[in-house]
């Protein structure tokens, strides 16, 4: 399993394609354009760079820098593996908002956990690396930080 390394860069340095779909993105979300189209119209990029981007670029607000985080996986269905993955996580002093978990398809179950991490002890990676680590959970992926 490959484990993805976030940084924060500023965006002068990075291409202006990506500022252009977080802006998309945002007007997607609250609902100012009706669909993708419409969006990447109006910001002035190609569906193509939307998608491909879409899911790599966030953007951070000085103000609340870590403070929240989406973090979904996969977990084998087998007994503790779930509670283990909790103990990970209250152990780096992340705080638990919403836990989201389907059932078991194919002895598989996704996850999907929001977290609080004003207090947390270390990095987000070394979050997401600690549950990586533990036997049965697989796809361990970030998904938004606020």
């Amino acid at each position: 399993m490959t484990i993805s390394n976030y940084y924060l860069v500023d965006d002068s340095l990075l291409p202006e394609a990506f500022g252009k779909v977080i802006e998309a993105r945002k007007m997607i979300d609250n609902g100012e354009v009706k669909n993708v189209s419409e969006a990447v119209k109006t910001v002035g990029i190609s569906r193509a760079s939307y998608y491909k981007y879409k899911d790599y670029v966030y953007e951070v607000q000085q103000s609340s820098w870590q403070r929240k985080a989406v973090i979904s996986f996969l977990l084998d269905h087998k007994s503790g593996i779930l509670s283990q993955v909790l103990n990970a996580i209250s152990n780096r002093g992340a705080n638990i908002l919403t836990i989201n978990q389907n059932i078991p398809i194919n002895n598989s179950a996704s996850v999907v956990i929001s977290l609080e991490l004003s207090n947390i002890d270390s990095s987000i990676d070394d979050l997401i690396n600690s549950i990586s680590s533990i036997d049965g959970t697989n796809r361990v992926n970030l998904i938004a930080v606020e």
